[in-house]
């Protein structure tokens, strides 16, 4: 499904993001003004200095919700989709400061993300392990439950988001769209699981793992270069 994919982009990306050697230092008063003037008139650039330097203040409220099942790490990943968010939601001539606003939507996300994250204690998680497969693979509840059925106001939407994502997968080889198409059901064709596609190509779910994460590598990279 699109939405799983993009999904996985932005996972990789923020990973990528928030593993850089050091958090750049904040804004002074001027240059934020001065990069808040620019964003507002579409300047791209300016959006993505807003964020970078505001990361440091995603570090420092993530600080304060680590727990044992929720590393540093993972709530800054969380808390940076939420200062994204504030970035982009914030208004110019908004009397309240840029970092008070930003601080409570990156706050906002965390907690949701711990609400969510309490509801599912008590549920089965479809990537736990369930053991390997006779490739010597790991082998979770997500290779082996079906998809659930979608809706047809679902699948109109994503049919329509599907037409946006054409032009990366032809950057893909044969067999990596071949892979992609299949897996995430795009098109109109049923999703398969990893191990659905081995069967069907006659080869490992190992190596159809492998091509399933340098296509999406692949498509990460032109989707960020181009928007």
């Amino acid at each position: 499904m699109f939405s799983l994919l993009m999904s996985l982009f932005e996972q990789i990306f923020f990973v990528s993001f928030i593993k850089t050697p050091a958090f750049k230092q904040p804004l002074s008063k001027e240059e934020e003004e001065l990069y808040l003037e620019r964003y507002f008139n579409g300047d791209k650039e300016a959006r993505d200095k807003l964020i970078e330097h505001n990361l440091r203040l995603v570090a420092h409220i993530a600080k304060k919700y680590e727990n044992e099942k929720d590393m540093t790490e993972d709530l800054i990943s969380i808390g940076t989709i939420g200062l994204i968010k504030g970035i982009d939601s914030y208004q110019k001539g908004k009397s309240t400061k840029l970092g008070t606003y930003v601080a409570k939507c990156i706050e906002n996300e965390i907690l949701m993300h711990l609400r969510s994250n309490k509801k599912r204690n008590l549920d089965v998680s479809l990537n736990e392990v369930l053991g390997e497969d006779k490739d010597g693979s790991e082998m979770t509840l997500l290779d082996i439950v079906p998809a659930p059925q979608v809706d047809m106001i679902d699948s109109i939407q994503t049919n329509d988001q599907i037409q946006k994502l054409e032009k990366y997968l032809n950057i893909l080889t044969c067999r990596e769209k071949e892979i992609i198409i299949k897996r995430y059901g795009l098109y109109n064709q049923k999703e398969l699981t990893q191990k659905e596609i081995a069967k069907t190509l006659n080869i490992s779910r190992s190596y159809v793992s492998r091509i399933e994460k340098r296509a999406l590598i692949k498509l990460l990279k032109q989707y960020l270069k181009e928007e």
